[in-house]
Order: C-alpha cells, then sequence, then structure tokens
C-alpha cells in the first residue's frame, strides 16, 4: 500500500518488468511471451508497436527526439522481421517551447522517416502549460507487413544458437548523458541512432534460421539478453573479449562507475542465429553500412544457466537484472 512510480520504472530492468507484469498484464493480458511488436494473423501479416520518447535533452550528438521517435518505433516493427510501412505520431508540447526548435524535430522525423521508408499517416498535437512537460514528448505507433513465412521470436532460442550484436554498445546512452550532465567530459562521441529495417532484411536473408532479433535499448545489452533467457528457458554465455564497446564509452562510463552492458543503444540490433549460419550473418552485417562493427559475442547455453560473462581474466560473472535508474531519460 502506498507504493508510487519511481525513475527505476522507466529503466527497463527489473523494477519495469514488475511494474508490466503486476499492473499492465494483470488488467490488459498477457501474451506468452513480450515480443518488440505484436503480429496480427491475417493476410497479410500485420507488426504494429507503439512507443513513447522522453530523452533529455531533446537534442544530443547525432540526433535528436524526433528522429529517436521513427527510429526507436521502426526498429521494434523490423526486429520482428517486418518491413516498416507507416507511423502516427502524437506531440505532447510544454508552453514556451521554441517554434524553431519544434521545426528541428520534425524536419528530423520526416528525414529519418523517408530513410526508414515509412509515411507518417496521421497524428496529434497537444499544449500544457510550462512545467506540465519538460519540453516535448513524443508518442509513435508504427505498422509493418511480415511475410508469411518469417515467425521470429524472444522464446526461440536454442542451445547452441550463437549471438551477434551489429556494432559497438552503449553509444547512445553514452552520447546522451555526456550531453545531459557535461561532467567536463570532451568526446567526440555521437547516438547510433539509426532505422535498421535494412539490416534486418540482409539477416533475414543469409540467416533463414533466424531465431529472433532485439533492438538493445533500455536496459542495454544484458537487459535484453536477459529477457531472452528468460523467454526461452535457456543461458547465455557472453565473451568479453568479443564485445564491441568503443574507447570513448568505456572511458566514460568507467569514470562515472556505470556498466556499458547496461547503457541504452537505439542503432544496434542483437541477432540470434544457428550455430553454422553465424559466420554468414555475421558477413552480411560487416558488410552493411549499418552493421560495420558487428561481432560474435556469445552462444546460447542449456539452463538452468542465466547470462553469464566470461571475463578476460578467465573467470565468469554472472549478470542480472538492472535495479535503479542508471541512466533514466535516455530515448
Amino acid at each position: 500500500m502506498g507504493a508510487r512510480i519511481l525513475l527505476d520504472h522507466g529503466e527497463g530492468g527489473a523494477a519495469s518488468a514488475r511494474l508490466v507484469s503486476e499492473v499492465f498484464l494483470r488488467w490488459l493480458g498477457a501474451p506468452p511471451v513480450l515480443e518488440d511488436a505484436a503480429v496480427v494473423p491475417g493476410a497479410p501479416r500485420l507488426a504494429i508497436s507503439t512507443d513513447s520518447f522522453v530523452v533529455r535533452p531533446p537534442f544530443f550528438p547525432g540526433g535528436n527526439i524526433g528522429k529517436l521517435a521513427v527510429c526507436g518505433t521502426v526498429n521494434d516493427l523490423a526486429m520482428m522481421g517486418a518491413t516498416p510501412r507507416y507511423l502516427t505520431c502524437a506531440f505532447i508540447l510544454e508552453e514556451g517551447l521554441e517554434l524553431d526548435e519544434l521545426d528541428k524535430i520534425v524536419a528530423a522525423m520526416a528525414a529519418t522517416a523517408a530513410e526508414a521508408g515509412v509515411t507518417v499517416v496521421a497524428g496529434d498535437t497537444k499544449v500544457v502549460g510550462r512545467g506540465e512537460v519538460d519540453g516535448v514528448f513524443i508518442n509513435t505507433t508504427g505498422v509493418g507487413f511480415v511475410p508469411q513465412d518469417v515467425t521470429l521470436s524472444a522464446g526461440a532460442c536454442q542451445p547452441g544458437d550463437r549471438v551477434l550484436v551489429s556494432g559497438p554498445i552503449g553509444d547512445h546512452g553514452t552520447a546522451v548523458m555526456l550531453a545531459r550532465e557535461g561532467f567536463g567530459i570532451q568526446s567526440d562521441l555521437v547516438s547510433c541512432c539509426q532505422p535498421l529495417a535494412d539490416l534486418a532484411a540482409v539477416v533475414l536473408e543469409v540467416a533463414p534460421g533466424l531465431r529472433c532479433m532485439r533492438d538493445p535499448t533500455r536496459g542495454g545489452l544484458a537487459t535484453t539478453l536477459l529477457e531472452l533467457c528468460e523467454a526461452s528457458s535457456v543461458g547465455i554465455v557472453l565473451s568479453e573479449a568479443a564485445l564491441p564497446i568503443r574507447r570513448q564509452v568505456r572511458a566514460a562510463t568507467d569514470l562515472l562507475g556505470l556498466d556499458p552492458l547496461y547503457v541504452a543503444c537505439e542503432g544496434r540490433l542483437i541477432a540470434v542465429v544457428p550455430d553454422h549460419q553465424a559466420d554468414a550473418a555475421l558477413a552480411a552485417m560487416r558488410a552493411h553500412p549499418r552493421g560495420v562493427g558487428a561481432a560474435i559475442v556469445g552462444a546460447v547455453v542449456e539452463a538452468p544457466a542465466k547470462l553469464v560473462l566470461e571475463t578476460g581474466m578467465g573467470g565468469r560473472r554472472p549478470l542480472v537484472a538492472l535495479e535503479g535508474a542508471q541512466l533514466p531519460r535516455i530515448c
């Protein structure tokens, strides 16, 4: 009794999972596995996803909240094997927001939508008083089409599969954090925010046995892989030496006592593929401009193991669900 919403509930970790389970799924119904988008039966099959974006600051190196709002939703569709086609967008604006800032945000949305091959078909705008919202919040809902022969699921991972990531992790969250807080750190790091449907399509083409894809947004790589472990009743062993992490991200997170494995990405995908298709998937990713830094970072193993990191020192470190707000308002 008396419990209240905390920042921790928005971080994608253990508190978020409890909130979803104990409130939303309790009343709205629980699917067998929580996916990035819902695939609706029919011909053609539709994938539908919705997301809200509250990033602070709204402008950051490599993008802004408008670009992020498009990428976040179209990428969730792409992770289900869908070709994104349509978006709706809803804006909540604070009285006093500069029109020039809003113009830049909407222009970025338009440019990113064109890059992603989607059309914005509906929208809504609300204005609230000063202090009732932080500048601008955006909600986007996306619709895409899923081929009849494509079925991807977080619950499909099998022991022996390989885990790939399409590029360096932690760029987005670290870039936003440095733009917001400053800390006196000079860095040329930019967000990885980008649409991923074309890269996802390449992976699907060369790895027909693809089990699932995910974009490691809130909670980062570790939290996303823990969700796969839970959904598939398997374990995953990561190789610390294989993880692609930029020098700037390591330096900033080390200085601030953060773990890059839990820092949000907004332009990376995780793919779980059968072992015999892993090399082909990796080569295809690296040949694509959005996947140049791709790497095979781990393997799926039998339960009861969960998520384990093999360290450079030869030890094993269990990775657990994030508790606490490591980096709030990242997306």
